[in-house]
């Protein structure tokens, strides 16, 4: 038994670990392009973004790592159904309810990772990357932009252009545009600086030039020559940040009255439940009956993980908005896919079958 349990282990963890790891990297890599584009338009260091894309990725194994157990349980058990081996383990008493001891093995240290991860690490890991990506923003120069090319300042305010850049980050013949509500406030100036470098309250300063301003398409503008013109860029201050409800300590979040709050709180208990339930889920939907192909059940597997998951995201979205069912949290969505997943076993276990039908006899 115990040989047996450790082939099915084995098999489970090698699945598990190849289908995170493909999934993680396909996500990764959207995620890797969203923080090259802040990269690029804010001109952060080298060392900001691959710290950037570092906790990015470990932020999203809270997702990643619950649906890669459930594939690499259903893939595992499904070759062993596929090539006949399952059948020799049946034949030797061993049934469906028998199989949770190995994969509730993995299931359990997946789970309690998950725990940490979720409602311990997390928030540090979000916090720690918003630090790095406002100090990173405050302490971004204008000095740092290639000359000629069109370039955007504090996560897009700004679009600006310069012809050419000395050493001490003074910009000349500038082109300037900035978007206020409908109107589009365009502005050429002999040179520009900024001032207040790594401070909250940066000022981006034009000297000698002209500015026009108006709406798109309504053919009227206000012209207006100056000498001297500051456009004020308010970044974000750490206590903004802190207090993103992503950033928060689990154990405040318990106590909390507030619904977008006890949401929050609602999605990291979700993520190492999922892990468990979905493991469970994954044991009678990799049964395959002889003759199927090993990914006939795949698609049934995919469907049943969807519906938990909008299960999942709809409780938290009627937890924010304070919705009569909101009242149930997301435990409904957890109860019924135990549920659902212990009906599947208790029904479809062959030795259990055979049970009854001796007792009925009896």
């Amino acid at each position: 038994m115990r040989i047996l349990h450790r082939y099915i282990l084995r098999e489970i963890a090698l699945h598990f670990f190849a289908v995170t790891t493909v999934l993680a990297v396909i996500l990764v890599s959207f995620r890797i392009a969203k923080v090259l584009d802040l990269a690029s338009n804010n001109q952060l260091p080298s060392n900001v973004v691959l710290a950037l894309i570092g906790y990015t990725s470990l932020t999203q194994l809270t997702v990643l790592m619950p649906i890669g157990l459930f594939l690499g349980v259903m893939l595992a058990l499904g070759r062993l159904y596929h090539d006949s081996e399952m059948a020799a383990v049946q034949s030797c008493g061993i049934g469906m309810r028998q199989l949770l001891r190995p994969v509730f093995a993995i299931a359990v240290v997946v789970f309690a990772f998950l725990v940490w991860l979720a409602l311990i690490a997390s928030p540090e890991i979000y916090g720690r990357g918003y630090q790095i990506r406002m100090e990173a923003l405050r302490q971004a120069r204008l000095a740092n932009i290639s000359p000629q090319h069109f370039s955007t300042f504090a996560g897009g305010d700004v679009v600006y252009y310069a012809e050419s850049v000395d050493d001490a980050g003074i910009l000349y013949n500038v082109f300037v545009q900035r978007r206020v509500g409908d109107k589009v406030e365009v502005t050429v100036a002999d040179r520009a600086e900024q001032l207040g470098a790594g401070e909250a309250q940066q000022t981006f300063v034009l000297y000698k030039g002209q500015s026009y301003e108006g709406v798109p398409g309504s053919g009227v503008f206000r012209i207006t020559h100056f000498e001297e013109l500051g456009y004020p860029i308010k970044l974000p201050v750490a206590t903004e940040w802190s207090q993103r409800v992503e950033s928060k300590a689990s154990i405040d979040l318990i106590f909390s009255s507030d619904p977008v709050e006890r949401a929050e709180l609602q999605k990291r208990i979700a993520s190492p439940l999922m892990a468990l339930i979905l493991a469970l889920l994954a044991v009678p939907l990799a049964r395959l009956q002889p003759r199927q192909g090993r990914y006939a059940k795949m698609g049934w597997g995919l469907l049943a993980y969807f519906l938990y998951q909008v299960g999942i995201a709809s409780s938290t979205v009627w937890i924010e908005k304070q919705a009569m069912f909101g009242i149930f949290g997301t435990w409904w969505a957890h109860a019924v896919a135990v549920g659902f997943g212990i009906w599947l076993i208790l029904r479809q276990d062959p030795l259990q079958k055979v049970e009854r039908r001796l007792a009925g006899a009896a």
